[in-house]
């Protein structure tokens, strides 16, 4: 047996009491304890005085050269103050709330402090005191804690499990991927994050722990990539090529180079026996639902069932008119399913599901319940994937046994999130506009320039052009400065009074109140759409030309952009105008990023660096993974690099065979994914 899988217990100087401690933060056994990593580590490198900037940390070594001075002001507030030559120079420290530092320092007593450096006055204050004979590590790791669970106590208990367990600490890397990238070994890396001499030794495990995690990972990706290709069949569909020529022919305008590429990557894993798990990126406007309506029909010749779920009832709607229009000169018959959809409508339509006279589906969450049942259901499309849960698309492709699986995007999504979010699934991406379509201008006004954004946006209305106004909130707060809708709603009343019609759209209508609004928009009847983010998906008026977002900083890019996405779908030139006084400096660099880049991918690879990968989906069931150290933004090479490796290693028979990736193969086994199952 593995004496690292014992329990924290088994280790002398860890009671009960302090293993149901580090039970709090995830630690069960000895392993996990000496792969609990520090998330930064202090520098307590000791520098030459003259070379330290102003501001800087520092740490210095020196000599006391004048008796501690201390003085209290306020309440029980404390100033020690005293002098050390540190080399050639005299320097003045001041230690604030540590009078007890007076009795410990005296004249000619060497002391190493760790403080902010004033150069202009010569002096450091003091965070850090400590005798130079108790100085022990250069780099001194820094670790989360929780509750009763102090820094000390960790520190303490790790160097307790490594000194009693340190020889039972097994390679799990093969020496030739060792030595091909001059990696620590297994043992000398779990000594030097937790006890590292040298910055350069920190640099070097993290190279080597950072590799190790990611290779796991999607070595796991891999293996189930692997068995849901060869072990699960999929609907293997074979339809009349010259059908669906036709059906190309008969599209309103040519498809582009792009939207043809991707078009046959799908239509090639439809075709085999295997199951189709592939992600459809595209950005705002690139043509994914004309794609979606071609493979559809594919299903539909093959003597199959299509079904597509969106997130809104809104969008939904939608698509339905739009993929009516385009497939029901064709014979097919579609239907909606949305929470709306009325109790004898519903009946009829889940009725014939079931008997195969609806071909095609479009439908909400609402497609997911019990009752919803197919007669042969051969393709699934998710569209905006992202905003259901694993737990959601599961269920909707067990409807209908195992149906090829279609998921769809238009939040670009940055390719290190593509292949660990989505790293057992094919990816295609849509990365051409059709032809005609210009770029969005985009503006960034202050506050104070309204007056001059409100005449802008009149002469477009005057051209018979509609506006969108988005704000961040539905009614006022008061914790946050914001604008909110009912007010900008009544603002903007007043400003266009006896002029155009202003409508106001938020979540908390209901669906009739908000259907209402959106057809009065889209048939021009609303000339300027006041509303929260609900349109920020979806939403397609090609008259309107104009988005202005109130309070811009508060948004994401990748909500920005999906927002400036609601204009420029027709042939007019459209703009995006950000209203914002950004307080910070993201703040600003978001409304210069917006100005300056109409390109999803490059808005979405600036999101990731500026928000992290936990808050790019807004949601934890998107299935971003966290590592212990690997950070997929600033790490994507070695991200990549793994990702190769895994491929090559899983493809091969020497993994599955040879004794040297015992290891990593139990890592996989263990993990489920040989099973199928989905794991984090």
């Amino acid at each position: 047996m593995n004496k690292l899988l014992l329990p924290l217990t088994e280790v002398k100087g860890i009671g009960e009491d302090s293993a149901a401690l580090l039970t709090q933060i995830g630690l069960v056994t000895i392993r996990d304890l000496l792969e609990y990593y520090p998330f930064r580590y202090e520098d307590y490198t000791l520098k030459d005085i003259s070379e330290v900037k102003h501001g800087e940390r520092v740490t210095i070594e020196g000599r006391v050269h004048s008796e501690p001075s201390l003085s209290y002001y306020g309440h029980k507030k404390s100033r020690l103050m005293f002098r050390l030559f540190v080399g050639s120079h005299l320097v003045s420290a001041v230690c604030f709330n540590q009078a007890y530092l007076k009795n410990k320092i005296s004249i000619n007593q060497a002391v190493t402090i760790t403080g902010k450096w004033d150069q202009g006055r010569a002096m450091i204050t003091v965070n850090e005191l400590r005798l130079t004979n108790n100085v022990s590590q250069a780099f001194v790791p820094v670790y989360s804690t929780r509750g009763d669970l102090t820094a000390k106590g960790i520190k303490r208990f790790i160097s307790l499990a490594y000194k009693q367990y340190k020889d039972y600490i097994e390679e799990t890397l093969p020496q030739e991927l060792l030595q091909r990238y001059k990696l620590l070994n297994k043992k000398d890396a779990i000594r030097a994050v937790h006890f590292p001499n040298t910055q350069e030794e920190v640099k070097q495990v993290r190279r080597r722990i950072v590799y190790e995690e990611f290779l796991l990972f999607q070595l796991k990706m891999q293996a189930l990539r692997k068995y849901e290709r060869e072990q699960s069949k999929g609907a293997q569909h074979s339809y009349d090529e010259d059908q669906l020529d036709a059906f190309k022919d008969a599209l309103p305008f040519p498809l582009t180079n792009a939207q043809n590429r991707v078009l046959q990557e799908i239509l090639n894993d439809m075709k085999s026996p295997y199951h189709m798990s592939r992600l459809l990126q595209g950005d705002v406007g690139s043509g994914k639902t004309v794609v979606a309506a071609i493979c559809m029909y594919a299903s539909v010749l093959s003597g199959n069932q299509g079904a597509l779920m969106v997130p809104t009832e809104i969008l939904a709607e939608q698509h339905f008119s739009s993929l009516t229009d385009l497939l029901l000169p064709f014979g097919i018959k579609l239907a909606l399913l949305t929470s709306s959809t009325k109790t004898r409508e519903r009946r009829e339509t889940l009725q014939q599901l079931v008997s195969g006279e609806i071909d095609i589906i479009i439908g909400t969450h609402s497609l997911i319940q019990d009752e919803v049942n197919f007669k042969n259901l051969g393709l699934v499309i998710t569209d905006e994937q992202h905003r259901f849960g694993v737990e959601q698309r599961r269920v909707l492709r067990q409807k209908g046994g195992n149906p090829d699986v279609l998921f769809m995007t238009a939040t670009p999504i940055p390719r290190t999130l593509a292949i660990t979010a989505f790293g057992e699934m094919d990816v295609s991406v849509i990365d051409e506009l059709p032809a005609g379509r210009k770029k969005i201008e985009t503006y960034w006004a202050k506050h104070h320039m309204l007056d001059r954004v409100l005449s802008f946006i009149e002469k477009e209305l005057t051209q018979g052009k509609q506006a969108y106004v988005i704000c961040p909130l539905i009614e006022e707060s008061d914790k946050l400065d914001v604008q909110n809708a009912l007010d900008v709603h009544a603002t903007l009343t007043q400003y266009y009074r006896g002029k155009y019609e202003i409508g106001l759209l938020h979540g908390r209508m209901n669906s009739a109140e908000k259907d209402d609004v959106m057809r009065r928009f889209e048939k021009n009847e609303v000339h300027v759409l006041v509303s929260t983010t609900v349109v920020e998906v979806g939403v397609n008026v090609p008259n309107a030309t104009v988005m202005l977002i109130y309070d811009a900083e508060r948004f994401g890019l990748a909500q920005l952009h999906q927002l400036r996405g609601r204009v420029g779908r027709g042939q007019d030139q459209s703009y995006c105008i950000l209203l914002a006084d950004p307080k910070t400096e993201i703040g600003q660099e978001r409304m210069r990023i917006m100005t300056e880049t109409n390109d999803g991918f490059i808005v979405s690879e600036k999101d990731l660096e500026l928000r992290g990968p936990g808050d790019f989906f807004g949601k934890k069931q998107s299935g971003v993974p966290e590592f212990k150290m690997a950070d997929v933004v600033h790490d994507y090479r070695a991200l990549e690099t793994a990702r190769h490796d895994a491929t090559l290693l899983i493809q091969s028979e020497a993994f599955w065979k040879d004794s040297e990736f015992e290891a990593l193969r139990l890592e996989v086994i263990q993990s489920g994914a040989l099973e199928g199952e989905k794991f984090d």
